[in-house]
């Protein structure tokens, strides 16, 4: 089962600077072992404000509970906050990457409302075209994984993780998605995080 793990960390003011160094260093020596466990699938650092010390991750473990106990291993877990989001299976999830990304990753969560009164068939005819430009964007290097997030006021939402040469490349291979205009879209651009597993552990 997979995950999407917001951690957000404050270091108590007044806390020596080689404190603070030896808990990151460790963090990152177990962060690794975490990754060959299957644990940590990758990290990632969003947008931040000044002084923001966040990051994004993407864990595996059997149950919630499991999950737990990782994050409660990892050394930064002191003075961490971890917001945890599940993820379940999507049908168009195109499964491990075949490729490397390009040149910018982007998370994208996508709110699916169909209008009343939108005949069925072509809500049917719609998903098989979303379906079939999934694949098409998989092998092209875009889509990279995909996972159906819990829903809200009865909205569908997904949770994707994209790739393009740039932000601009994004937007336009999302709006020509065909579910695009039923569609809300939230996108957060991602930097490397120097813990991120190697792709050989991916």
């Amino acid at each position: 089962m997979d995950f999407l793990v917001t951690m957000t960390t404050q270091v108590p003011e007044g806390t020596p600077e080689q404190a603070v160094d030896d808990v990151k260093a460790r963090e990152a020596a177990h962060t690794a072992e975490l990754a060959a466990q299957g644990h940590v699938l990758r990290l990632w650092r969003p947008p931040l404000k000044p002084g923001e010390w966040r990051t994004l991750g993407l864990f595996a473990a059997a149950s919630e509970d499991e999950l737990g106990k990782v994050l409660a291993s990892m050394p930064l877990r002191v003075w961490r906050h971890d917001e945890v989001t599940p993820l379940a299976a999507h049908p168009n999830d195109p499964g491990t990457p075949g490729r490397a990304p390009l040149a910018a990753e982007y998370l994208i969560t996508m709110t699916t409302v169909v209008p009343d009164g939108t005949p069925a068939a072509t809500v049917a005819d719609t998903d098989a075209r979303e379906a079939d430009r999934a694949r098409d964007l998989a092998r092209e290097g875009h889509l990279m994984r995909l996972w159906k997030l819990p829903a809200e006021s009865g909205a569908a939402r997904t949770l994707g993780l994209w790739s393009a040469d740039d932000a601009g490349g994004m937007d336009a291979v999302v709006a020509a998605l065909p579910l695009y205009p039923w569609m809300t879209v939230q996108t957060t651009p991602l930097s490397p995080h120097p813990s991120d597993p190697p792709p050989a552990q991916r």
